[in-house]
């Protein structure tokens, strides 16, 4: 099975409020809860060919709308991102987001029994594993029996200890960057002060008491045994810590019926961790999959072959590339350096165009077209056997447009605020889920999609062989590789030729020939004739050439602007 995940924010993706005030607060902008996903919900989503769903923002973040009536501890809004939060600046592991219940005390209950309903309509569920980093004022209240808290017995007194959870800087304050005291939420708050002392080192290794703005301030690095500044020493013998106490996190999770974890800045947290975190969990409920975040290429080998991960974010590579491709800076050919970098793991990376921390393709600040994201979506879903996602709105052209807060007006999907999807509320209409307040671009679009999803079904994409038409092309006439990006997949009963157009404004009339090499490395007999079918766009009218017409002359086709074309091949008999 080739695994097709589809991304959503449960805050976002049910609210059925219409307000759209910046740095508006729940009551102002309403928020989606648990049982927004309901059984027609998630149905629908099935069926546009999902295999899985990547539920984001479940467990319980900061957030600086109160729920103390609760038994929650309130949190400082000088230490939180936007009204709502980050969902990724972690309050407690243990619980999941009050803001997502209708009845809070009953949160934990409703989200099991969404879990029940996803199982009911044969999607998958994921939800984020945050190992690096918590929330500056991580205050569980729902531990286990015998589960004791994160920094619960650290020598604060002292920088690094193998057995601290968190980093320390003894003798120093946390002082806050002056920019977040101009925070509307913060301004209008008296709870004005927050004191950390020691400071402990900031998430994304700032080993600083005076983190900036532009680092994640919020949150807390996690201490997993590397003596950062001591020279990097690598303290795993004993295992720390933190490991048992983040094992233990994955498998209460994976227990309750989560069936994959997408891990957050998973390279952030060293390689053995997971090696004996994922073993942990496989070992005893081996379905559980685990997606690493990871941009350093570098480490894809190691985290795949010794950290277990199944599979790998394919961000720097094929997401990069494809949107330098669809704004114009770079060739359509380019596409063919990313998978000959990929060492023999392209069946590992998980390809997207959009996720919660991408700009929008239709925003004005990526390609103002959401139908220039279908030939790049194209490649993305067909050029080899990995995972491909889609984000929530992606397949109705979201343009995420105008400032939601904390969230400025930058081309993404706000995660730090109460908001809404326009174009995604526009479908879920209340509910409904039907497509009767799309225009008709919003359905062609969607269709689109949908027919993608379902080519990454059949057995030649999801298991079959790739071969790269681009080499014997590049050069020949007819062909235009600026804009052109062609493959064959294949298996022992067909071929398919897929070749996407990134061109935005020109329809193309081109030939594409397949090589003598590629007939001779799968064997196929000379002088065999092949009868060609037009696939997508289905056609009715099949040909038939010789391997010699498709050697010498190709094979010669109209592909229109944002768009993409497959051709099957069969022997003729």
């Amino acid at each position: 099975m080739k695994p097709v995940i589809y991304q959503l924010l449960v805050r976002l993706a049910g609210n059925r409020n219409i307000s759209k005030k910046p740095f508006g607060s729940i009551d102002e902008n309403g928020c989606g809860k648990f049982n927004d996903l309901d059984a027609h919900f998630l149905g629908e989503i099935k069926n546009l060919g999902v295999t899985h769903l990547w539920l984001t923002g479940v467990l319980e973040h900061a957030s600086c709308t109160d729920y103390s009536a609760f038994g929650i501890v309130a949190d400082n809004p000088l230490i939180v991102k936007g009204l709502a939060g980050s969902p990724y600046a972690i309050k407690d592991y243990y619980d999941v987001c009050p803001d997502l219940a209708i009845n809070v005390n009953e949160r934990m209950q409703e989200f099991e029994d969404l879990l029940k309903r996803c199982n009911g309509a044969g999607l998958i569920p994921i939800i984020d594993f945050v190992p690096n980093h918590v929330a500056r004022q991580y205050r569980p209240d729902n531990n286990p029996p015998g589960i004791k808290s994160l920094g619960e017995n650290d020598k604060s007194t002292l920088g690094f200890h193998p057995n601290n959870n968190f980093y320390y800087l003894p003798g120093q304050a946390l002082r806050m960057p002056r920019e977040v005291y101009e925070l509307p939420y913060v301004k209008d708050n008296p709870l004005e002060k927050f004191v950390e002392e020691p400071a402990k080192a900031t998430g994304n290794d700032q080993f600083t008491a005076a983190p900036s703005i532009n680092d994640w301030y919020e949150t807390i690095k996690l201490n997993y045994g590397v003596d950062y500044q001591g020279g990097g020493g690598k303290h795993f013998d004993p295992i720390p810590d933190t490991w048992q106490k983040m094992g233990e996190i994955l498998l209460f999770w994976a227990q309750k019926g989560v069936k994959g974890f997408r891990c957050d800045m998973a390279e952030m947290v060293p390689v053995e961790f997971w090696q004996w975190a994922i073993g942990e969990v496989k070992n005893k409920l081996p379905e559980v999959i685990f997606i690493a975040e990871i941009y350093n290429p570098g480490g894809y080998k190691d985290y795949v072959e010794t950290g277990g991960f199944d599979f790998l974010y394919d961000k720097v590579g094929l997401y990069d590339t494809l949107r330098e491709v669809m704004t114009g800076r770079k060739p359509a050919s380019s596409i063919t350096r990313v998978w000959q970098d990929l060492d023999g793991l392209d069946s590992r990376k998980l390809r997207f165009l959009e996720n919660h921390d991408e700009q929008r393709i239709a925003s004005r600040q990526f390609a103002g077209n959401a139908r220039a994201g279908i030939p790049a979506m194209a490649v993305a879903a067909t050029l080899h056997q990995g995972p491909l996602m889609v984000y929530f709105g992606q397949e109705l052209g979201e343009p995420a447009e105008g400032a939601a807060g904390f969230s400025g007006d930058d081309g993404r999907t706000t995660i730090f605020d109460y908001f809404h999807v326009p174009a995604f509320q526009q479908w879920f209409n209340n509910g409904k889920c039907i497509e009767e307040k799309l225009s008709t671009e919003q359905k062609s679009l969607r269709r689109a999609y949908k027919q993608l999803i379902k080519l990454c079904k059949d057995p030649i994409i999801a298991s079959g062989n790739f071969y790269d038409l681009q080499w014997y092309n590049q050069n020949k006439p007819g062909f235009k590789p600026d804009s052109i990006f062609c493959y064959l997949r294949w298996n022992k009963e067909k071929i398919w030729m897929i070749a996407a157009n990134f061109s935005q404004v020109e329809n193309l009339n081109i030939t594409i020939r397949i090589p003598k090499h590629f007939f001779e490395t799968v064997e196929l007999a000379d002088n065999q004739d092949y009868v060609t079918q037009m696939i997508q766009p289905e056609s009715e009218s099949p040909g038939r050439l010789s391997q010699e017409e498709l050697i010498e002359n190709g094979i010669t086709i109209n592909i229109e602007s944002n768009n993409y074309l497959v051709i099957c091949l069969r022997p003729s008999k």
